[in-house]
């Protein structure tokens, strides 16, 4: 009698994660297959849909893992002790915007962006993703009004300022257009941001 097969063991999320963040920056969502992904990590198609229901789903999971990784990153440097706030806020930045063409965080989220017109929840996951980004920088500006650093002004607006602008100085260095950089965009950002919260 043969001796039965042995299961492949599930890989772990974070190595599933991983992978797609790479397929996705390497090569666009267009061309990610769940068949290609599996093969990569000795799964089964069918296997990946089981735990993530669509390719949809993959991306929006991959994207929501690679920024909780981050946002570790933004809470240590936010709430580093000894850090002046516009060194704080200079931080946030450098954070936020890509490290440089390619960036695979900054790929998905071109891609979750691309996708969220079609699909209601891709566009309520993105939001959620979002939030804690917005949090911070707000709870950020709250403390230096209070301290008397930055003008009293609304938060929450001025969050939403901030980020718009970084948005849009990110996706030209993401995509790799001529002249679009990380230290350009950090100096624009820092300058506007110096005129929005009442200046250094």
């Amino acid at each position: 009698m043969a001796e039965p097969r042995a299961r492949r063991a599930a890989r772990p999320r974070e190595e599933v994660f991983a992978a797609a963040r790479a397929a996705v920056a390497e090569h666009g969502l267009a061309k990610l297959t769940m068949a290609g992904l599996g093969k990569q990590l000795q799964m089964s198609a069918g296997h990946l849909l089981y735990y993530f229901g669509s390719k949809d789903q993959l991306l929006l999971e991959t994207l929501r893992w690679s920024e909780e990784q981050l946002g570790e990153r933004r809470r240590s440097a936010l709430g580093r002790e000894g850090a002046g706030l516009w060194e704080r806020l200079a931080a946030y930045t450098e954070l936020y915007l890509p490290e440089g063409p390619g960036d695979p965080r900054w790929i998905l989220w071109l891609e979750v962006w691309g996708r969220s017109p079609a699909s209601a929840e891709i566009r309520q996951g993105q939001l959620e993703i979002e939030a804690p980004w917005q949090a911070d920088l707000a709870a950020l500006i709250e403390e230096g009004a209070a301290a008397g650093t930055f003008s009293a002004v609304a938060p929450d607006d001025r969050a939403v300022q901030i980020r718009a602008l970084l948005d849009g100085f990110a996706v030209p260095i993401a995509i790799g257009l001529p002249g679009a950089g990380r230290e350009a965009a950090a100096a624009h950002v820092a300058s506007v941001a110096a005129a929005l919260l009442g200046g250094r």
